[in-house]
């Protein structure tokens, strides 16, 4: 029986083990695929620490389990049901899990599964535990099994350490899908210089936003920021005093942006994110990708006479991911800003618990079965 390593969990609140464990079959509509990196986020220390008393109603994976949201690797083998894909294909596995029979997924809307769960990570409800059974262990190892329909095929210009952040960059590009921004259209990103929001800077050059707009605390990554197209981006520091909703309308003109995003984490104060809402114009949307806590109170009444929305996006489709990696290929998405900190498997609990040294948005953290 052949062997791999990998990093598993067997208590929340524990490290990682290393571990020798039997590599997996895959199965008809599956591909086996050799790990060569898996991105790691500032949220995987919560997830394997805190999760089960912050969100005992959001499973995670059983234990003991391999965790990692963010594969990228080599195909070595098909299933027989596998006619898309062959050995050396280069991909990025989507966490994202699906029944595929629900009702919907069987009308498209794949993300709104009612067993819905991140690989490697965690569910959305107590149906994810099925399709934990069936695809148990996320991209801490050497080897992985993943089903057809998850993969993105990367450009040999997308490296492996690349597309391992193509999780949080697919959040923010969902959300932006949605919002509809594009060429004559302004954007606010709220926390554009960290993790989650950094892509609604990349994001939006690539798909020709006229005005990206973005908050930050730090001063330092906010210029490196907006270095990416000072004629385009515009930054806030929420440390200074002026309030965010006015310093929008005075960089759009008095009306307001077409979207908002907030991209900020739980712990986060509420204040911007309901500066943000009130910085939209009239028929603006904004959309919630950072998973802030607790009540935010919102003035309907003016988002009703403004014809505004708030909504939350959770992630994104592997077809999403292939626009990414097609972006990326054709050189409107330029992946060439991220810092990698790369690290091998063997020292996957150092890595997490370095994070918080991170380059804001940045850096980029690795780990390389």
């Amino acid at each position: 029986m052949a062997l791999m390593k990998a990093a598993r969990l067997h208590k929340v609140g524990d490290t990682m083990k290393i571990e020798q464990l039997p590599v997996p079959e895959p199965g008809p509509n599956d591909v086996l695929l050799r790990v060569r990196a898996c991105g790691i986020v500032p949220n995987l220390g919560n997830i394997l620490s805190n999760w089960t008393t912050w969100f005992p109603e959001l499973p995670l994976p059983p234990l003991p389990a391999i965790f990692g949201l963010d594969p990228a690797g080599e195909i070595v083998q098909v299933g027989s049901h596998v006619h898309t894909w062959q050995a050396g294909d280069r991909v990025y596995v989507n966490p994202g899990l699906y029944c595929g029979g629900c009702r919907a997924c069987r009308g498209g809307d794949l993300i709104n599964c009612t067993h819905y769960a991140f690989r490697g990570y965690f569910g959305f409800s107590q149906n994810a535990l099925k399709l934990y059974e069936n695809y148990p262990g996320g991209g801490l190892a050497e080897y992985m099994v993943a089903p057809q329909y998850a993969l993105v095929k990367l450009p040999d210009n997308v490296t492996f350490e690349q597309a391992a952040r193509f999780g949080y960059l697919g959040t923010m590009y969902s959300a932006m899908r949605k919002a509809g921004v594009g060429p004559g259209k302004s954007l606010l990103v709220n926390g554009i210089s960290g993790t989650l929001g950094i892509g609604g800077a990349l994001f939006g050059l690539a798909m020709g936003v006229t005005k990206i707009l973005g908050t930050g605390r730090d001063k330092k990554l906010l210029e490196r920021v907006k270095a990416l197209a000072p004629d385009r981006i515009e930054v806030f520091s929420t440390t200074d005093k002026e309030p965010l909703d006015g310093w929008v309308r005075q960089r759009t003109g008095g009306l307001g942006v077409d979207a908002f995003i907030d991209a900020l984490g739980p712990g986060a104060q509420h204040e911007t994110m309901q500066q943000g809402v009130r910085a939209l114009k009239r028929g603006g949307r904004a959309f919630n990708i950072g998973a802030i806590m607790g009540m935010v109170g919102m003035d309907l009444h003016t988002m009703m006479d403004d014809q505004q929305s708030i909504a939350g996006s959770a992630w994104f489709t592997a077809a999403e991911g292939q626009d990414m990696a097609d972006m990326a290929e054709a050189g409107t998405l330029d992946l060439s800003v991220f810092e990698h900190v790369c690290s091998p498997l063997d020292k996957v609990n150092e890595a997490i618990s370095g994070i918080a040294q991170r380059n804001g948005g940045f850096s980029n953290f690795v780990i390389n079965p």
